[in-house]
């Protein structure tokens, strides 16, 4: 018998209604509400300039209130313009690598375990790693701090 997991259920209907609260702001605007939304950076599928990239390496988070363009929400995506010290960039951040979602106005906040980072991420085993026949070494899998 597989066991429900009751948390990822959970958290994959909460992004749901981040991805309905950000469609709603495309559709209507956001009237008074404003969003927080805070998302891993060094993934291969957010799309962000490498300015923004090397100011923000691991996490970044941005507000949608009053200066945000042309925003599209996709099924597992959503991207905006935005302004970054008076220079218009475009991003891009796919749903599985946010972080956080608040809407301050709504006293509404949700915080997401992310899911891993895509494996083109995922860091391969050195070839000259110690490993014998039917052994992999897993040291070169694990963050170094």
């Amino acid at each position: 018998m597989t066991e429900i997991s009751y948390e990822h259920l959970v958290e994959k209907a909460l992004l749901h209604v981040v991805h309905d609260a950000l469609l709603s702001a495309e559709k209507n605007g956001l009237d008074g509400n404003h969003f927080y939304i805070t998302f891993q950076t060094p993934r291969d599928d957010v799309i962000l300039s490498e300015r923004l990239k090397a100011s923000y390496p691991e996490e970044m988070t941005i507000v949608l209130q009053h200066e945000y363009y042309d925003l599209k929400v996709k099924e597992s995506l959503f991207s905006v313009t935005l302004s970054f010290n008076n220079v218009s960039e475009r991003i891009t951040v796919p749903f599985s690598a946010v972080t956080r979602f608040a809407d301050p106005h709504a006293q509404f906040a949700v915080t997401f375990k992310p899911e891993p980072k895509p494996a083109a991420d995922i860091k391969k085993v050195p070839e000259k790693a110690e490993t014998s026949e039917n052994v992999v070494s897993l040291s070169a899998f694990r963050k170094k701090k």
